[in-house]
């Protein structure tokens, strides 16, 4: 059977459609709708019909729905054996993951059973004037772009970076189609079983989802001045990011991390305290609707994609700004 569509593993978790999954959509769609074909989504789960809507409304074309019980958590056989299973069965052109735990997990794996390259991590894809996947990713620490062909196997396999691609408004009046797929799987399948899962007692910031990001570098000389940068984030509603100089120092733990090896954002409104922005930094979080940045060198690179500039002592200018936001609540209080 031959297939020229493109295909995506719609992530879920806990009955949940994972955020990645709506990115994942969005690009694909501009890629199908260049190579002018169908949007077909791969939802594996208990229970979880009910959100294949959801897919079609965000772009999907199909949606495979695979229920078992064995697909209530994450194991890589199981998955790893309905991928298969799939692009045997329809012989896909591009297949996408989402580049999370569970996608860099799996898809090596998936490649290796069909026989085809991956590529990991990509920030870009796009189709060349022969039909061919180009999946754009940074190469030698950030410091250039590769764009990658694979031009004899198939099916095209990459794995995106959380973040990085627009997810579309939902549609709700778009149509599609649910299409219910017999995984042919059993307990013999699956060689390992997830007795117990224990979530880590920590909170982990959800830098990839949030609206309001304020960042600080370097320039903060220690790791007090993130008492400074959480303060603005609260003022502000928003939630604190960190540039890798910050992290590799010790001020502030890797979950907070922004950039290249941190996680790619692009929330409503990113303030970048004392951060001068290598590019591996920049490459993280110039998806931003609005940039920020505050630094005393006037000659930052961070100044060159910033919507607004201000260059001065971010220890005097940010009890300002917060002093001016609490201000502010308390004439828009008093008013209403």
């Amino acid at each position: 059977m031959e297939s020229k569509n493109i295909w995506l593993l719609a992530e879920q978790r806990d009955g949940k459609v994972m955020n990645v999954a709506y990115e994942l959509l969005g690009a694909a769609r501009k890629l199908a709708d260049k190579k002018n074909c169908e949007v077909c989504a791969v939802l594996a789960g208990d229970k979880v019909r009910h959100l294949a809507e959801s897919l079609i409304q965000h772009g999907a074309d199909k949606v495979y729905v695979v229920e078992n019980p064995l697909f209530n958590v994450y194991t890589t056989d199981a998955y790893t054996n309905i991928m298969e299973q799939i692009i045997k069965n329809f012989s896909p052109e591009i297949v996408l993951y989402g580049a999370t735990t569970i996608g860099r997990d799996l898809a090596p794996r998936v490649a290796s059973r069909v026989h085809t390259g991956l590529t990991a991590d990509c920030t870009g894809l796009d189709i060349d004037e022969d039909g061919l996947l180009l999946q754009i990713r940074p190469a030698f620490g950030g410091n250039l772009m590769a764009t990658i062909k694979c031009p004899e196997m198939r099916p095209q396999m990459a794995t995106v970076r959380p973040g990085v691609m627009e997810k579309l408004v939902p549609d709700a009046n778009r149509k599609g189609e649910v299409i219910m797929f017999d995984a042919h799987i059993t307990d013999e399948d699956i060689r390992t079983k997830v007795v117990q899962i224990v979530k880590e007692a920590k909170q982990i910031v959800n830098l990839e989802e949030a609206k309001i990001i304020v960042s600080g570098g370097r320039g903060l000389k220690s790791p007090d001045g993130f008492k400074l940068i959480e303060q603005l984030a609260d003022a502000l509603g928003g939630v604190v990011g960190a540039s890798r100089a910050a992290v590799d120092s010790g001020w502030i733990s890797s979950d907070h991390q922004v950039g290249q090896t941190g996680k790619t954002v692009r929330p409503e409104l990113y303030v970048a305290c004392g951060i001068s922005g290598a590019i591996q930094h920049l490459a993280g979080m110039s998806g931003s609707r609005t940039i920020v940045a505050i630094n005393k060198d006037p000659n930052a690179p961070i100044f060159k994609i910033a919507d607004y500039a201000i260059v001065g002592d971010l220890y005097k200018v940010i009890p300002v700004l917060i002093d001016e936001i609490k201000n502010e609540r308390g004439e828009d209080s008093s008013a209403s």
